[in-house]
Parts: structure tokens; C-alpha cells; sequence
């Protein structure tokens, strides 16, 4: 057994100011016997009793409710003891030094989740779900929270993870029957099988992807020339003045954020410095920067106008294959053209005026769908990691295909699926490390 579950642990979970209300937390083995202590006799489960808390001379602290969850039906999984009195910070401190003084100790960033998770109650993906629910920066992210909370995101790998294990078993199985005549790893069944697991992945990678955005929101990269509109579009979206607008080229030197919130979407916009050749050393690293923010963006956002068009789409050129392109035709007051969007050659295509606002309302809807807006009731929140070990299944994925279908070698493929297995294994925590653990539980708050 590990050193946490043998100990008890207290923290001060919440607290909402000195006329609030404020939360010691003690989850752990000799719960029953601080409660005892505190309360004077022995609590009722599930109960909120009004009590005196008092220290080891006698001395009343606080008066408050005090509830207590035995094992296994808590937060934990472990007796769970929760204090409820008022938010000062320093009557709450008090209550954590005698719960302290009683046999807790104080309780590590997020060990109260990491609990939650080691004993059953929670796999990783609910665990992180806690965390990004209290981050969560917009509405629909703290929604997207909760449906992974609930399992949702959870139970969408496990069908992925049970039918890859099906497709394993079928490939390990007539490794084993070598004798036989019939050469099972060419029976066509095994290749639709297999097509059947990665469209499953695929569709679950595209979800995934859209939680991500919803959790942490969509990162948009403004580029194009100098003097194109992209400071006019960011404050034209953020609805204040943050860029510096001028009509000398190469104003904007660095990268400019700028967070919002489109009808509880959340969006992060980059207002990058005009790519171009420069003699100016200053403009030339403010360039460089904005190469960078676009390898990092989820969308990037060219704008250009009609008579610079074919020259700014080289712009786009080179770009990660998972980032969006979309192209704004800006400055349509002075070509006297209409407001309007299409799709064609892999590129979206909006036509709008920044200066007059014409147009940017499609832009503002077109995003929100990037984002996550209408991914349905039962979108997910996600993190770059669970991004990255879908992408890592997905290429074991392709090559156990590859090998099956150039030289039958049942062996690698199996190979490839137990490594693809394992990476599934990963989001939900089946198979995980101390240091992953370490990571994701150390980012939390303290009380969780």
C-alpha cells in the first residue's frame, strides 16, 4: 500500500470570503476518530450536524456544520470529514491546524482527486475533468467539463479500447495456429475489422479535438502582409482598441493575445506582425515570432484583399496539416463587393470589411463552429495529451495495416495493436506512470 491511502490528509477547500461560507476537507483512516473528537461523540453518516469546534484547551474556534461520508461512498473513496464554518481565513486556519493536531496532514495540490482516482472512484480523464471545470473559461467549456465528468469522454475510448482488443485477439489467435492450412491473417474479415477500429478512432480523435478547443479554446493566429487589417480585426473582435492601428507599415512588432468570449465560447486571437521581408532587426524577430504562433494555432486567419490575394495565399503555405485555413478578403467598402463565404480548395473564403463591419458577424459564427459551438449535448472537454495519444494509436494503427497488407506478419501487427492498446490505456489511466500522475494531479488547486 502506498503512503497516501495510510494517511489522513486536511485542507481548507474553499473559502468565500470573511461573510462566506469556507471548507476544511480531511479525507483518510483516522477520520472517524477526528470527527469524534470535534463533534464529542460518534456523527451520523450523511448528516450535517451543528457543532462547536474547539481546540485542544477548549477554546471555541468556529461554529459550523459538520458532515461525515464513510468509506466507500465518498469523494475518495476513503472516511471523508468536511467542515463547514465561516470564511475567515483565519478561523479556517485554526480549524486546519486542530484538525492537524488531531492525526491529518496537510494535503498535497489535487490529492484529494489523485485519491479519488487510485481508489476507483474516478479514471483520469473524470480526475482531470475536476480541474478543468474549475478553470473552465466560458460556458460551453465548463459544460464540455462536466459530460467528461460524467464519463462521457471515458466511455468513448473504452469502445474504441474494446475493439481494438477484439481485432488483437483475432490476430494473436491464428499466430498461434500456424499449422493450420488456411492463412487467417489474409482472410479479408481482418482487414474490415481493422478499417472499422480506425474509423472508429478517427471520429474520436475529431470529438477529441473539438473538446480541446472547447476546454482550452480555439487559438486563432491573425497573419497576412503589413497594413492588411489585422489590428483593425482583432480590436473589430475584441471591441476595444488593444492594437496599435497605423498606417505605417510594420507597427505591430510582437505577438498580441487577446481573449474573448463568443456566446460562451471561449477564443484566443494573435495579432502577428506583418510577414514580409525586413532589414529592420526588431520587425524581423516580431516575424519570426509570428512563424511561431502559427505552429502553434489551431486556426490561421489570412487577411488579405482582392488585389493581393494569390501573392498572401503563399502565406498558408507549409503549414501543419491539423491547422485550419481561413482566408478574409478584407477592404470590400473600396472594391464595392458584397459580404459572403465559401469553401473551395481545402480554404474557407469570407469576404468582409473591417473598417465598416460588414461581414465579420460570418466571420464571429464561423469560429464559434471551430470552436466547439454546436458539437451537440454531448461534447467532451479534452487536453493535448488525450490529442496526442489518439494521434500516437493512430499511427500504430496504420502501420499494423501496413504490415498485414505487404507481408502478412501477423507477429508486428499484434505488436502494433498492443502498443496502440497501451497508448488508449493511457487517457484513462489502465496503464499510467507516477510521473504522468505527478504532473496532472500537481497542476490541480489545494482541496482537490
Amino acid at each position: 500500500m502506498t503512503e497516501h491511502t495510510t494517511d489522513t490528509i486536511a485542507a481548507i477547500a474553499s473559502a468565500s470570503g470573511a461573510a462566506g461560507v469556507g471548507v476544511v476537507r480531511v479525507s483518510g483512516p483516522a477520520v472517524p476518530s477526528i470527527a469524534q473528537a470535534l463533534f464529542g461523540r460518534e456523527p451520523r453518516s450523511r448528516h450535517a450536524h451543528f457543532a462547536a469546534f474547539r481546540d485542544g484547551a477548549g477554546e471555541l474556534i468556529d461554529r459550523g456544520l459538520l458532515l461525515y461520508f464513510p468509506a466507500p461512498a465518498s469523494y475518495t473513496g476513503e472516511p471523508v470529514l468536511e467542515l463547514q464554518g465561516h470564511g475567515s481565513a483565519v478561523l479556517l486556519d485554526g480549524l486546519l491546524r486542530r484538525c492537524c493536531e488531531l492525526g491529518a496532514r496537510l494535503a498535497r495540490a489535487g490529492e484529494f482527486t489523485e485519491r479519488a482516482f487510485l481508489n476507483g472512484k474516478l479514471d483520469l480523464v473524470q480526475a482531470e475533468a475536476v480541474a478543468d471545470l474549475i478553470a473552465a473559461r466560458s460556458q460551453a467549456g465548463a459544460r464540455a467539463a462536466l459530460k467528461s465528468m460524467e464519463g462521457v469522454f471515458s466511455r468513448k475510448v473504452e469502445v474504441v479500447l474494446q475493439s481494438l482488443i477484439t481485432l488483437r485477439v483475432h490476430i494473436e489467435a491464428a499466430i498461434d495456429f500456424p499449422e493450420e492450412e488456411i492463412d487467417f491473417l489474409a482472410d479479408p474479415a481482418i482487414g474490415l475489422r481493422l478499417q472499422a477500429v480506425r474509423s472508429e478512432l478517427a471520429e474520436l480523435l475529431r470529438e477529441t479535438q473539438r473538446g480541446l478547443r472547447l476546454n482550452d479554446g480555439l487559438r486563432v493566429a491573425i497573419i497576412g502582409r503589413p497594413n492588411a487589417g489585422k489590428s483593425s480585426l482583432l480590436n473589430a473582435l475584441a471591441g476595444s482598441d488593444r492594437a496599435i492601428v497605423n498606417a505605417v507599415a510594420g507597427t505591430t512588432r510582437d505577438v498580441l493575445r487577446e481573449s474573448l468570449s463568443l456566446d460562451g465560447i471561449a477564443l484566443e486571437l494573435a495579432d502577428t506582425a506583418g510577414l514580409r521581408d525586413t532589414d529592420d532587426e526588431v520587425e524581423r524577430e516580431g516575424v519570426r515570432r509570428a512563424h511561431g504562433e502559427l505552429a502553434r494555432a489551431d486556426v490561421a486567419l489570412l487577411v488579405t484583399d482582392a488585389s493581393h490575394v494569390q501573392d498572401d495565399l503563399l502565406l498558408l503555405a507549409g503549414l501543419p496539416v491539423n491547422v485550419e485555413r481561413l482566408v478574409l478578403i478584407n477592404k470590400i467598402d473600396l472594391d464595392r463587393a458584397t459580404a459572403h463565404g465559401e469553401s473551395r480548395d481545402g480554404l474557407t473564403w469570407l469576404w468582409a470589411s473591417v473598417k465598416t463591419g460588414v461581414g465579420l458577424e460570418a466571420l464571429r459564427e464561423h469560429l464559434k463552429q471551430l470552436a466547439g459551438a454546436g458539437s451537440g449535448e454531448g461534447a467532451f472537454s479534452a487536453r493535448r495529451r488525450h490529442v496526442l495519444a489518439l494521434q500516437q494509436v493512430a499511427i500504430h494503427l496504420d502501420h499494423a495495416a501496413d504490415v498485414l497488407a505487404t507481408r502478412h506478419a501477423g507477429e508486428l501487427a499484434a505488436e502494433e495493436l498492443r502498443l496502440g492498446q497501451h497508448a488508449l490505456g493511457e487517457i484513462t489511466g489502465s496503464y499510467t506512470s507516477d510521473d504522468l500522475l505527478g504532473a496532472i494531479f500537481g497542476s490541480f488547486c489545494i482541496g482537490k
